[in-house]
């Protein structure tokens, strides 16, 4: 599991992002197109075009993490909206890493009684 304490904020960059780009070519993304900080903290994720491979850029305080992860079978589930930023939660982060719809997993059901 990626390290991203649990109280930082996740933010997904919508839309398609070039793959190509390392280090700094996102974290310039995250300062010209998020207009946030890519040394806050927070963690930033990017996905390419066609949706089975994605990088996430985080500071840990030391400096920039970058991250990659490939789908062998199936796509990430992204935003459709383009040049915005969605705020995710560091278990809607592991959701979405593990290929899991992360906007409504499935609950299982409560019990109504006990025994």
């Amino acid at each position: 599991m990626i390290p991203v304490p649990s109280g930082s904020r996740v933010w997904l960059a919508t839309g398609h992002t070039d793959m190509r780009k390392g280090f700094d070519g996102l974290a310039a993304l995250v300062q010209d197109h998020l207009a946030r900080d890519p040394f806050s903290g927070q963690a930033f994720v990017f996905r390419g075009r066609q949706g089975h491979l994605i990088k996430l850029l985080w500071w840990d305080g030391q400096g920039l993490c970058l991250f990659a992860k490939r789908l062998e079978k199936g796509r990430f589930v992204w935003p459709s909206t383009a040049g915005a930023a969605a705020a995710l939660t560091p278990a809607q982060l592991a959701m979405l890493l593990e290929g899991i719809d992360w906007r409504a997993p499935l609950r299982t059901d409560r019990p109504t009684i006990a025994g």
